[in-house]
C-alpha cells in the first residue's frame, strides 16, 4: 500500500448557516443534503459530479450546537462541518455555500482548513452509519461478522477508487467496535425513514489502519456519506 499520508489530505469546511424555518432532528440531514446538492447544481462540472454513480469522497455532520429538544430553530445560526479528500471540491463548496440559500437555510460564512495527521486512537460517528441489504436495515439479515466485513469492504473500495489502485487487505483496521445506540436511529430520506447506527472503532496500531482512519474522516463510514450518513470524529493518542 502506498503512503496515504503523502497523497491524502482531509479538508474541513466550517460553514455557518442561518435557518429560515424550524428543522426537526429527523429531517436535519435531508435539509442539509438539499442545501449542498443545490449548490453543486450551480455549475455544470459539479452537476455532472453529483449525478455520477461513484463514491463522492465527501461527508458532513449535523447542525451544531445540538438542540436538546430536537428542533433546530428558525432565526438561529448553526455550524455545519463538511469534509472531503478532494481539494477542488473543498474549494468550490467553501466559495459557493456562503450566501447560498434554500427555503430552509442560508449560508453566512465559510472557513476552510486541513485536518492534522496524528496517531488516531478511535473514530466515532456523529451521524448514523448506513449498511444496506436487499431487505433494508441490516439487523435480522446480516450476522455481526457479515456487518463487520461489509464495513471493511466499503472502506477498501473507497480507498481503491480514490487511489486508482488495489491495496493489500491483510491487516486489521480496528481492535474493537462498539455500538453507541441501544435501538436503530431513524433518519428522514426521500419520504422514508432509514435506519442506522452510531458506532465507535478503536483503531489498530498499524500503518494501514492509521492511514485509512484518517481517510475515513474525509469520506465517512458506510454508505450514503454524501447524504450526511457516517460522518465521524476522532480521538488522538
Amino acid at each position: 500500500m502506498s503512503d496515504i499520508k503523502n497523497h491524502v489530505n482531509v479538508y474541513e469546511n466550517k460553514l455557518k448557516v442561518y435557518l429560515l424555518e424550524d428543522i426537526p432532528l429527523a429531517n436535519m440531514l435531508a435539509e442539509e443534503t438539499k442545501y449542498i446538492d443545490s449548490a453543486l447544481s450551480k455549475e455544470t462540472k459539479w452537476t455532472e459530479f453529483h449525478k455520477k454513480n461513484e463514491y463522492k469522497m465527501y461527508c458532513f455532520g449535523g447542525l451544531y450546537p445540538i438542540e436538546k429538544d430536537g428542533v433546530y430553530k428558525k432565526g438561529q445560526i448553526y455550524t455545519i462541518i463538511i469534509r472531503t479528500v478532494n481539494m477542488q471540491l473543498a474549494s468550490y463548496l467553501s466559495d459557493s455555500l456562503k450566501n447560498h440559500y434554500t427555503t430552509a437555510m442560508k449560508g453566512l460564512t465559510s472557513e476552510i482548513g486541513m485536518l492534522p495527521k496524528k496517531v488516531i486512537n478511535e473514530i466515532y460517528t456523529l451521524t448514523p452509519v448506513i449498511v444496506k441489504t436487499e431487505a433494508g436495515y441490516w439487523k435480522g439479515h446480516l450476522s455481526f461478522e457479515e456487518y463487520e466485513k461489509h464495513l471493511f469492504a466499503n472502506v477498501v473500495k473507497k480507498y481503491n477508487a480514490y487511489c486508482g489502485a488495489k491495496m493489500d487487505e491483510d491487516f486489521d483496521l480496528y481492535t474493537s467496535i462498539c455500538f453507541l445506540n441501544k435501538k436503530p436511529i431513524a433518519t428522514g430520506y426521500k419520504n422514508i425513514r432509514l435506519l442506522g447506527d452510531k458506532i465507535a472503532l478503536k483503531i489498530a496500531d498499524n500503518k494501514s489502519a492509521q492511514d485509512l482512519a484518517y481517510f475515513l474522516l474525509g469520506t465517512g463510514i458506510g454508505e450514503m456519506n454524501g447524504r450526511g450518513f457516517g460522518f465521524c470524529n476522532s480521538s488522538w493518542l
